[in-house]
């Protein structure tokens, strides 16, 4: 049999002796989807992770199986079964193919095979070997997603069941750790629903529902959350708010789910907090938001408040890893007990890979000359550096030289962010850009930041609108670096340094979100923050923090990743003319970095060297490769395959930029990498070609083919693509039915177009 029928007429009757399906609150879930599969180019993605079986009982996954067919060893089956229950956090996992079953516990890490399938009653005492009335009572209450039809993503569902599982458990402090742009606040969403719904309170009497508070540090973010929980009744939801506390002369109470933010809580009456008025066991469970920033510190206000309300449960939700600027959060917290990487939501395909573009050579560093004019104020130093422009000096002429270089390379179109180094620097590009462009919108770039008040926040909310694409680039300093949703940002510009790992993430966290047509974004790095992808904790794993310093030895404390407030503008400035020619002398030289499938970026040497690694598997030859191309369908098979090993499209093209090959074949590439052969443009295959591809062709065929040649010169390979073919039909004749009518029947037409590429890409050309 195959699989198919193996499942169908061997494993599906297992399973329901078992009783799977027939148990109540038992479910089998067939072939279910548990990712999408990373995107590419051109809209496709690569495979995505379908898991056979996955057993759930009492709304919880408890087991995965992975079929093979009855003619396979059982064995085949176990590397698969291992990896889904690692995603699915499951404890677990089946291998089986009708004849056998081979059990996994990767709790135990005991395996090996049985004769049955285990009931739903007695994996489930397995898997929670201890009674638990809460985790049944969670567990009884559905995940909801948002339209009611989907499935929940599997680390939503894992996380909510690792978060309820421990406040089942009375852990009080929790922590959470997932990459910005995968849903934290659909995440508390479900948790809040959960416990909401359950009735559960720090008393665990079950009578009345929880009061839960959502603490954030914006007030859009705080709002986002608001209206994410909007499936919770109306008269459950309170927005905390000074001015209706004033008005009213009290905080309100009257609710469950309560949505503010610090600063809020901090700013009661006669200088004493808002959240004071509060009892200190008022709210049963607290959500502190993006808690990574400094929100545990000893000397911060935040702390202030999670410990006022110390009986409560509190979860933290963050989005780095630990380090030295956030170890105070992790040690309050503990631990995160449970972790979705950057990397993970790429490689899942619920997050937008990207490209990394570092551009130099646009005057990193000055020195003052005397032929240069000293327009304002006066020179303290002889050299500046990166950090000190914007700062301490300004050089209009570098700025605006910067911006044109920007505009010159992305598409105008697109939605960017330009992070600056000041307010005042910020406005100072979104002038230049507005001067430079080819918008004729007086708002197709605006500023948002802290001094942009209210009309900067309404510019967010149209540019966070998808429907709109007015305005089109944001420049700011510190206020979008995270709480920006805003799905179609295709380019983040780094114009000022980075320096702390946890703002980087969020910054690159504004761009990887997913829309359509969206396969990835750029990131234009001038002051190579890009130095950070190369530190191992990029997207590692957790680490232990330094040792504190010795107060006797003091150094410069490290920079505040997110300072509460946008940076000051210092009092004075340097502000430089330069001398007539110099802007002449800056050449902006731009490198490309590749990010591979482990998170790992790679120069361009390195990103051609694991390549040249991969390509014997596929091919051996050149006349191999010729083969292979040749032919659409195995050329997309071969495609595919490089895709899923971290070399798609995008990447191949941007190889042809680096290896001066943009007018030739993405044929010719692999050529050169793999057999040192120098690339040949399109034209010139098409010319040394001709000949021998019209040899015997009549007058229609021979136009039809030569109306294919002139899009593959113009375009590339993609034009010879087997879909192409009714496009390119109708692009010629008008029709369908014209184009077969003047070339013949659907079979003559295709043979045609397979025909010609075979000689187009003859290896016989040089």
């Amino acid at each position: 049999m195959n699989e198919a029928e193996t499942r169908a007429e061997l494993i599906d009757p297992q399973l329901k002796k078992a009783g799977w399906g027939v148990v109540e609150n038992s479910r089998i879930l067939r072939e279910r989807r548990i990712t999408d599969g990373r995107i590419q180019a051109g809209g496709k993605r690569s495979k995505p992770l379908i898991a056979d079986y996955i057993l759930q009982y009492n709304n919880r996954n408890i087991a995965v199986v992975e079929a093979k067919s009855d003619d396979l060893d059982v064995s085949e089956g176990v590397m698969q079964a291992k990896e889904y229950a690692k995603k699915l956090s499951i404890n677990y996992t089946y291998s089986a193919n009708g004849k056998e079953i081979y059990e996994i516990s990767t709790l135990s890490a005991k395996e090996g095979k049985i004769d049955n399938f285990p009931s739903p009653d007695e994996l489930w005492r397995k898997t929670f070997s201890s009674k638990n009335k809460w985790i049944d009572k969670f567990n009884s209450i559905p995940l909801v997603s948002y339209d009611g039809k989907s499935n929940v993503r599997y680390y939503i569902e894992s996380a909510t069941n690792k978060v309820l599982d421990a406040i089942a458990n009375d852990r009080q402090r929790i922590l959470l750790t997932l990459a910005t742009g995968t849903g934290k606040t659909f995440l508390a969403f479900q948790i809040a629903w959960k416990l909401f719904q359950s009735r559960w309170n720090l008393k665990k009497d079950g009578i009345r529902q929880p009061r839960i508070l959502f603490l954030a540090d914006r007030n859009v973010l705080a709002n986002q959350a608001y209206n994410e929980f909007h499936r919770f009744p109306d008269d459950a939801l309170i927005r905390i708010k000074p001015n209706e506390i004033k008005k009213t002369g009290k905080v309100p109470t009257n609710g469950s789910i309560f949505f503010t933010i610090f600063q809020t809580f901090m700013s009661g009456r006669n200088d004493s907090p808002y959240f004071g008025e509060y009892p200190k066991d008022f709210f049963d469970f607290i959500i502190i938001d993006e808690c990574h920033r400094g929100g545990a510190n000893d000397e911060s206000t935040w702390r202030d408040i999670l410990e006022y309300f110390s009986p409560s449960f509190q979860l933290g939700l963050t989005a780095t890893p630990k380090r030295e600027g956030n170890a105070d959060t992790y040690k309050y917290f503990g631990e995160p007990i449970y972790t979705y990487s950057l990397k993970d939501g790429i490689n899942d395909g619920f997050l937008t890979p990207f490209k990394a573009k570092i551009i130099e050579g646009m005057m990193s560093e000055y020195t003052y000359d005397s032929d240069d004019d000293v327009e304002e104020g006066e020179i303290e130093n002889k050299t500046y550096t990166e950090p000190d422009f914007n700062k301490r000096i300004m050089i209009p002429e570098r700025e605006k030289l910067r911006v044109n270089y920007l505009l010159e390379q992305i598409n105008q179109n697109e939605k960017t962010i330009v992070f600056c180094a000041t307010q005042n620097h910020a406005a100072e590009i979104r002038d230049y850009i507005n001067q430079l462009s080819t918008s004729t919108d007086t708002n197709y770039c605006v500023r948002v930041t802290a001094e942009d008040g209210p009309q900067g926040e309404l510019y967010l909310e149209d540019f966070q609108n998808n429907e709109k694409n007015i305005p089109t680039i944001l420049t700011t300093s510190q206020k979008l670096s995270t709480g920006v949703d805003a799905r179609n940002v295709r380019n983040i510009v780094l114009l000022r340094p980075v320096n702390s790992m946890i703002e980087f993430k969020q910054i690159i966290g504004r761009g990887t979100r997913i829309f359509d047509g969206k396969d990835y974004f750029t990131i234009y790095d001038y002051v190579n923050a890009c130095k950070l992808f190369e530190d191992p904790e990029w997207d590692g794993d957790p680490i232990e923090p330094e040792p504190p310093r010795d107060p006797r030895n003091p150094i410069d404390p490290p920079d505040e990743p997110f300072p509460p407030d946008e940076p000051k503008e210092p009092k004075k400035k340097i502000k430089i003319k330069l001398a007539e020619g110099k802007l002449i002398e800056i050449k902006p030289m731009q490198t490309t970095l590749f990010i591979d499938t482990n998170g790992r970026t790679l120069s361009a040497q390195e990103f051609i060297q694991n390549l040249y690694g991969h390509l014997p598997k596929h091919f051996k030859s050149e006349k191999e490769l010729q083969n292979i191309w040749s032919n659409p369908k195995t050329r997309e098979q071969l495609l595919k395959k490089l895709a899923n090993e971290g070399y798609g499209k995008s990447e191949l093209e941007e190889l042809q930029k680096i290896t001066d090959a943009e007018k030739s074949d993405i044929f010719d590439v692999l050529e050169y990498i793999a057999f040192n052969i120098k690339p040949i443009e399109r034209k010139e295959r098409v010319e040394k070609t001709s000949q021998e591809i019209f040899n015997n062709l009549e007058e229609p065929e021979k136009e039809f083919i030569e109306f294919i040649l002139d899009k593959y010169i113009k375009v590339g390979f993609e034009e010879l693509n087997e879909e192409k073919i009714p496009v390119l039909l109708n692009l010629k004749y008008g029709s369908l039915t014209d184009g077969k009518r003047i070339l013949g029947d659907v079979d003559n037409i295709r043979n045609i177009f397979f025909n010609f590429q075979v000689k187009l890409y003859s290896t016989e050309l040089r």
